[in-house]
């Protein structure tokens, strides 16, 4: 082989390993756009859910309130039962 033929075999090589290389970095951004709406769609999601969340360190004090509720309406059902103990025509 004469120094015109390695020329044409490097540059040959040269420009399939430029293609090879087009081609991956189309590859790579197309996979990076994907990965981009995904994390679009990632920061709604997350969004919208820290919104919901946002009062779960109040339900805390629920408890004891429902257990306030809980002694009244027993409170409550004793004068209820009071007031009617005797009527009933039992």
């Amino acid at each position: 082989m004469n120094g015109h033929g390695y020329w044409v075999a490097s540059l040959s090589i040269g420009l399939v390993a430029a293609l090879v290389v087009a081609a991956l970095l189309v590859m790579l951004v197309r996979h990076v756009r994907s990965i981009e709406r995904s994390v679009g769609g990632l920061l709604e999601v997350a969004t919208a859910t820290a919104g919901n969340t946002a009062n779960i360190p109040q339900l805390q004090a629920t408890a004891p309130v429902l257990e306030l509720i809980v002694q009244e309406a027993l409170v409550q059902d004793g004068y209820m039962n009071a007031l009617t103990d005797g009527f009933g025509g039992a």
